[in-house]
């Protein structure tokens, strides 16, 4: 799709000659003749960049830009100054409102596209940029990593966190090939992103054919362990549907609530991460639990009985914590 460009420009030889010279170009265009009007288009519609004008009756370019930074919805978009007023004070007032050029009148037609090339270019590379940083990162963790040298690092006193393991993903590796392999780890894992995504919980990782969510951290939810024990469900649901296609799949999965140390480490292919004991158990329970089955703990039991179903499971060793008592969550009770 061709980019939006809006001019704001009250003199209409100056319209003229930069509607038919960008145009010419392929970019669409919106005109406005004053900043007050600027404004309003903006309400309508959200351009790629801003051609403005200064001196304008009604409100001049400097007023328009400060207004265009100060929401938050527009100051992303790249602004030009077009104008006759060139003293060295005017530029920098420019600069400092946040517009990221500045070209003289009477312009040069050349000139000027290739400095809009330029920052339409710069602009789409940000937010590219942008989105596969918020494809690693939370954006509040994002912004926080932009913003801040050093270690990010928080302690959590309630975080739900779950594990999930395909039962018997080794021979399934073994018979499928490696392209049919990844599709079936995709489908699966672009199922469970979804439904992460739906309830507000916040991917940790996938390792190899496990998968890692959890709840409490990012998003401030109270219920954020029901909200997790509905997502298993979900989880076990989402790979039966695809058992036509895949095969015979099926999860191990396993949840546990309490304290966690979470935060970015690393300096290249860094990830946001989660730590402690709480993190050790949920990993202890996903593996010493059973095929299409969601084990939890005591803990997580007692918070959720009356509200789900669970079938008791006894005492179980669990490496590295001795014996615990644990149980299988089954369903709402409602």
């Amino acid at each position: 799709m061709p980019s939006r460009i809006l001019v704001i420009e009250d003199e209409p030889a100056n319209i003229q000659t930069l509607s038919t010279v960008l145009k010419e170009r392929g970019y669409q265009i919106n005109i406005a003749t004053n900043g007050r009007q600027g404004l309003e288009v903006l309400e309508r519609i959200r351009p790629d960049l801003i051609l403005l004008d200064i001196m304008m009756p009604e409100m001049d370019g400097f007023e328009t830009c400060r207004r265009i930074k100060a929401s938050t919805g527009l100051r992303e978009i790249p602004i030009i100054f077009l104008t006759a007023k060139t003293d060295t004070a005017d530029i920098v007032r420019g600069f400092e409102l946040g517009a990221v050029d500045y070209v003289a009148k009477p312009f040069n037609a050349h000139e000027l596209l290739a400095r809009v090339n330029t920052h339409l270019t710069l602009d789409y590379l940000h937010r590219e940029n942008e989105r596969l940083l918020l494809n690693v990162l939370p954006a509040s963790i994002a912004n926080k990593l932009k913003q801040q040298a050093g270690i990010i690092a928080e302690r959590f006193d309630d975080v739900s966190v779950l594990f999930a393991d395909i039962v018997e993903f080794t021979p399934l590796s073994a018979r499928l090939s490696p392209a049919e392999l990844i599709e079936s780890l995709n489908r699966v894992f672009s199922g469970f992103d979804e439904l992460a995504d739906d309830h507000k919980l916040e991917k940790i990782k996938t390792i190899g054919d496990g998968y890692m969510v959890a709840g409490g951290l990012i998003e401030q939810n109270a219920d954020h362990l029901a909200t997790m024990a509905t997502m298993a469900l979900a989880m076990h649901e989402s790979v039966r549907k695809l058992n036509g296609e895949f095969g015979d799949l099926s999860l191990r999965i396993g949840l546990q609530v309490g304290s966690v140390i979470a935060g970015v480490i690393g300096i290249r292919k860094f990830i946001y991460d989660v730590w402690g004991d709480t993190v050790n158990t949920a990993s202890r329970l996903e593996s010493q639990g059973a095929p299409g089955c969601t084990h939890v703990s005591e803990m997580v039991f007692e918070r959720l009985q009356g509200r789900f179903a669970f079938e008791a499971r006894g005492t179980i060793e669990l490496k590295g914590r001795g014996p615990m008592n644990t149980y299988f969550l089954r369903a709402p009770t409602a």
